[in-house]
């Protein structure tokens, strides 16, 4: 009998607080699908009855019956393992009923993350009955979509070496800031993404808050001074800094990185990886295999993912780094490991996931993208206030020309403001130079920016319906302002065409959540992750790079590569053997 195991998570309430949840039982299977065809029955009769009438188009009601037939074909919701016929089967859904629409169809075309019960049932090769150790970071400090690749990265490195992943308290985040109408401006990562699901859905993932952490481990003495070995207990036995300064931050952090040891793995100069197991012997796989790939330069072509030699995924993730950060066994016994945000000494994790996470085994390797995926996405606050956006565009769109029945619509995110990259700035009547013979004159395109000045998209606007985010106020009348970043992005990555900045992570996002799509729609050149719709403005010697494959290369913020979504749905039916590399020459 395998014995259940209980995770500790963090829920973030209605005032910010957190408290600890433990995992419970699913529903019934039986309860489950009587529920499903219950929902499918009542959205078959209200749908059929407004398409009759004339309300809505028939498009909505084909969405739907595709949403449910999906659900009953996909081979990869079926049982997990270590599951039984009662364990919870759950649709990939966004359900916006509680924030204000839109219905569900227009809701569903932006899930491109899946539910893949198997998937939560993986556990680090790391984790030992019994044992427990920590894992407390620094956010950066740039712009949101840096704090986010940071992040992301984060919680990949917690799960790897399973320890439990210490969230920090809420503060202001750079341009996160916005005040009025009696908004909240501190932060915590809860407000972005789902973390408390996902940790109460993955046996491997244990996540608590800054609060309990201090709680339970620093003023009860089981903390100590990284140098002296001294019991250091935190600044004026302080336990609750949520809603902090910058400067009480700067006095928290300095206590986190007195208690710890700092990794101190330079994302430019060597590549952190993770061997198969916690044996030596693994350990010494990987540091020989590091010397082979060093002297072969990968080629241009698509690495076969499921191949259980590495030195071809190695070859290619290296990407200039001539070592490898080594999660050997001195790191694996550290009762906590702390990562900082250090631009003096370089300590920055402005770098992809699946740039910075390298797995000895494929399987691995293949999990942690499908994670990122499947779970770091926006909360639905964010996802279905875009969803009313995009809904409202089409409705826009079809109202303009009643044949473009989809509601079709393009994109661009056009990046001014304060980005150091000169080349990028270039004006409207250059932008619509280089896009020109992409889009259809006078159609409709939705602009992303931080451009205020709108007379400056005049040269655009005399050759196309110009929308922007501050179109649709009353779609974003209880939305949090700090959110409309990130609203904008998704809006973007829903466009038949979309044109970005290159050097911008905000773009970099954009492109990777059109990737996803693209998979899931299997749209052409899918299979190599090539994104035939989605191009770059500035710089022009850049617009097609997206329709072709391309292997990491250094600087790695500069855009998203097709390594992070292509073919990385393989190994799920095997999973359940997560340390089997079967047989390569070691």
């Amino acid at each position: 009998m395998t014995k259940e195991r209980k995770i500790s998570t963090i829920k973030a309430s209605k005032d910010g607080s957190v408290s600890r949840r433990h995992r419970t039982g699913g529903t019934g299977l039986n309860d489950f699908f009587i529920g499903v065809f219950g929902l499918c029955f009542l959205l078959s009769v209200s749908l059929n009855f407004l398409h009759d009438s004339g309300t809505i188009p028939h498009i909505h009601n084909t969405v739907v019956e595709s949403a449910i037939q999906e659900f009953k074909q996909d081979k990869k919701r079926k049982v997990g393992p270590g599951e039984n016929s009662n364990s919870e089967i759950r649709l990939a859904k966004l359900n916006c009923e509680k924030w204000g629409g839109p219905e569900i169809a227009a809701a569903q075309e932006m899930v491109y993350w899946e539910d893949i019960p198997s998937d939560e049932t993986f556990v680090s090769p790391f984790c030992q009955q019994g044992k427990e150790n920590f894992m407390t970071f620094e956010p950066d400090g740039g712009g949101w979509n840096n704090i986010r690749m940071a992040m992301e990265s984060t919680i990949g490195l917690a799960y790897a070496m399973c320890r439990t992943l210490v969230m920090p308290p809420q503060k202001r985040m750079y341009l996160l800031g916005k005040g009025g109408k009696n908004q909240r401006n501190h932060f915590n990562f809860v407000d972005f993404f789902p973390i408390e699901e996902m940790a109460r859905e993955h046996k491997g993932l244990n996540i608590i808050s800054m609060k309990e952490y201090l709680e339970t481990r620093a003023v009860t003495g089981k903390l100590r001074n990284a140098i002296t070995g001294e019991v250091e207990f935190p600044p004026g036995n302080r336990t609750d800094w949520d809603g902090i300064d910058g400067q009480d931050y700067d006095v928290l952090r300095g206590y986190l990185r007195n208690v710890s040891e700092t990794a101190t793995w330079n994302p430019g100069q060597c590549l952190p990886a993770f061997p198969s197991s916690g044996d030596h012997k693994d350990v010494e796989v990987l540091q020989k295999l590091v010397q082979s790939a060093r002297r072969n330069v990968p080629g241009g072509t698509p690495v076969k993912v499921d191949d259980p030699n590495p030195l071809g995924r190695l070859e290619e993730t290296l990407a200039g780094r001539h070592d490898l950060c080594v999660y050997d066994e001195r790191m694996q016994n550290l009762p906590v490991l702390h990562f900082q945000c250090n631009h003096k000494k370089r300590l920055r994790m402005l770098v992809h996931f699946y740039a910075f996470l390298f797995f000895e085994n494929w399987k691995e390797d293949l999990w942690m993208k499908r994670f990122i995926r499947d779970h770091v996405h926006y909360v639905d606050e964010i996802q279905c206030a875009a969803a009313r956006l995009v809904a409202a565009i089409r409705e826009h769109v079809r109202k303009r020309d009643p044949n473009n029945t989809n509601g079709d619509f393009d994109a661009f995110h056009i990046r001014r403001g304060d980005f150091q990259f000169k080349a990028t700035r270039i004006g409207a009547d250059e932008i619509y130079e280089n896009s020109k013979d992409e889009l259809i004159p006078n159609s409709t395109v939705f602009i992303a920016t931080d451009e205020r000045d709108k007379k400056f998209f005049d040269p655009l606007r005399a050759h196309y319906d110009l929308l922007f985010l501050d179109d649709f106020k009353d779609e974003l009348k209880d939305v949090n302002t700090n959110y409309y970043g990130m609203i904008d992005q998704l809006v973007a990555s829903r466009g038949r065409i979309f044109f970005g900045c290159f050097f911008s992570t905000f773009t970099g996002y954009i492109i990777r959540i059109r990737g996803y799509h693209s998979v899931k729609d299997k749209l052409p050149g899918h299979e190599d992750g090539l994104l035939t719709n989605s191009f770059y403005y500035a710089t022009k010697d850049r617009k097609l790079i997206m329709h072709q494959y391309a292997i990491l290369r250094g600087g790695f913020f500069n855009r998203e590569y097709p390594t992070s979504w292509r073919d990385i749905d393989k190994g799920i039916d095997t999973l359940e053997n997560p340390q089997q590399v079967t047989t390569y020459v070691r």
